[in-house]
């Protein structure tokens, strides 16, 4: 499968590359063809032309800015759209996803992922939840953010009360 990928954090010094390194490696494991422009301080390295976007079978996002979708949606390539840590921690199965996504011909994003878990059944209110959240069920709160008792506000509160 031919992929682009676009990765971008907010600062762009390490967190783009680690995540366009690790996207580059899983896809040569997988036996995946992969172009990844990296989006950062210094600008846009490795940039995508039109022709590598045309060609690829899906288009992978990887990123805690804003990245736009515009190029990629005219050239009719479908969009997985993730963070950079998932680009780094949870390679696979953002190929999985484009792999899914290269099926259906549609694009997928967790927030629609989890809107649609939830319209079919999931949380009585209405809520989807976070990205964090979305993964929570049967953990206690220590495993999820931590001990409430030892955050910065019950510390504060304990030393002036």
């Amino acid at each position: 499968m031919k992929l682009v990928a676009v990765t971008s954090c907010p600062t762009g010094i390490a967190h783009s590359q680690m995540a366009a390194e690790s996207l580059e490696q899983t896809a040569e494991q997988l036996g995946h063809e992969i172009h990844v422009e990296i989006q950062g301080a210094m600008g846009a390295e490795n940039e995508l032309g039109k022709a590598t976007i045309a060609d690829a079978d899906a288009a992978i996002i990887a990123a805690d800015t804003a990245v736009s979708r515009d190029r990629f949606e005219a050239a009719d390539v479908p969009v997985v759209k993730a963070t950079v840590k998932a680009a780094i921690n949870d390679t696979e199965s953002l190929f999985e996803r484009a792999s899914e996504a290269v099926g259906d011909g549609e694009a997928t994003d967790p927030e629609t992922a989890e809107g649609e878990a939830a319209a079919s059944g999931g949380s009585e209110d209405g809520e989807t939840g976070s990205e964090v959240g979305a993964n929570t069920e049967g953990l206690s709160p220590d495993q999820i953010g931590g001990d409430p008792r030892k955050g910065l506000f019950a510390r504060v509160k304990r030393r002036f009360s």
